[in-house]
Order: C-alpha cells, then structure tokens, then sequence
C-alpha cells in the first residue's frame, strides 16, 4: 500500500476519534461549519485532516508536544490551509 494512503487513512481516523469523542470539541464545531457552508462530509473530513497533518508534522519537527491552541487555530482558518508554526 501506498504510505501517503496509509498516512491520509490514519489523519481521517483521528479526525474520527475526535468527532466521536467529541475531543477537543473544536473538531466538530469546525465539521459543522464547514458542512453548513456547503461541503460535503468527505471533504469537511479531509481539511480537518490537514490540520492533523500540521500539528503532526510541528510536533515531530519541532519536539515539542500538541498544541491545542495552534490546532484549535489552524481550524478556524479552513477552508484556507493550515499555518505552520515555523
């Protein structure tokens, strides 16, 4: 398998953690946000995931742990792309 698909599957299953356990609860405000402004629930999905990848990609640069700040604001730039903190 593909590891780009095998990454890609594993950010979406996160972002489906989150959804479900309702943790941070920004997730599913920003799902709902975007499926109101008209994306459809695959696409909403797919752009929280890139602000996993983000985060992921600060953390594991950078050391430092999850920051649920950054997280929380990279989520509310979608639909624009997530701000890398470097």
């Amino acid at each position: 398998m593909d590891p780009r698909q095998i990454l890609k599957d594993q950010f979406l299953q996160i972002v489906d953690t989150q959804l479900k356990n309702n943790d941070p609860a920004h997730t599913r405000v920003t799902f709902d946000r975007l499926r109101a402004t008209g994306y459809n629930e695959e696409t909403a999905r797919l752009m929280i995931a890139q602000c996993v990848a983000a985060e992921v990609r600060e953390v594991m640069s950078s050391g430092a742990e999850f920051n649920t700040a950054r997280y929380i604001k990279n989520l509310d730039r979608l639909p624009g792309p997530p701000e890398s903190a470097t």
